[in-house]
């Protein structure tokens, strides 16, 4: 299968799911998480922000299906191997019960903010992310995509 010349965020499935984000962000919290127009620019503009997004989808152990430069830089990823990757296994095994709480918690209210937690990349090196926001990602239709989670505070441990 020859690669795909076009950078993540300008595949039309990956452009779809920016919209997605963009739109359920606005519905749970109230204020948009990024402004622009042109689908094309804010899924541009997504993929190379300072700060990380990452999102799964609705499988029994969910897939990442999403994550930004940012996210694929601190977890020591490329897109197509974070995009393989169950989301419970961005968190240590001690830190799985937790993180599987706040999700719920997140499923219930639709959202979630100011969440803080422990994660791991890829090489074992371990990060505290600091005041996160989790939501459900839906469509206008109220189709369940899944959940999504953005921060822009993090530490090496």
């Amino acid at each position: 299968m020859p690669l795909d010349p076009k950078p993540p965020w300008g595949r039309p499935a990956v452009l779809a799911h920016t919209q997605r984000l963009l739109w359920s962000y606005q519905h749970w919290l109230g204020r948009p998480l990024w402004a622009c127009a042109d689908p094309e620019q804010a899924a541009a503009d997504l993929f190379q922000a300072p700060w990380v997004l990452v999102s799964h989808g609705t499988e029994a152990d969910p897939i990442f299906n999403y994550g930004n430069q940012a996210a694929l830089d601190l977890w020591e990823m490329d897109w197509a191997h974070f995009t393989q990757l169950p989301s419970r296994l961005s968190a240590a095994p001690e830190a799985q019960p937790e993180r599987a709480a706040r999700l719920h918690q997140a499923r219930h209210q639709g959202y979630l903010e100011d969440y803080t937690a422990i994660r791991v990349s890829s090489t074992g090196q371990r990060f505290q992310i600091r005041g996160a926001t989790l939501w459900q990602v839906v469509d206008v239709h109220g189709h369940l995509w899944g959940q999504a989670a953005c921060f822009q505070e993090w530490r090496f441990l």
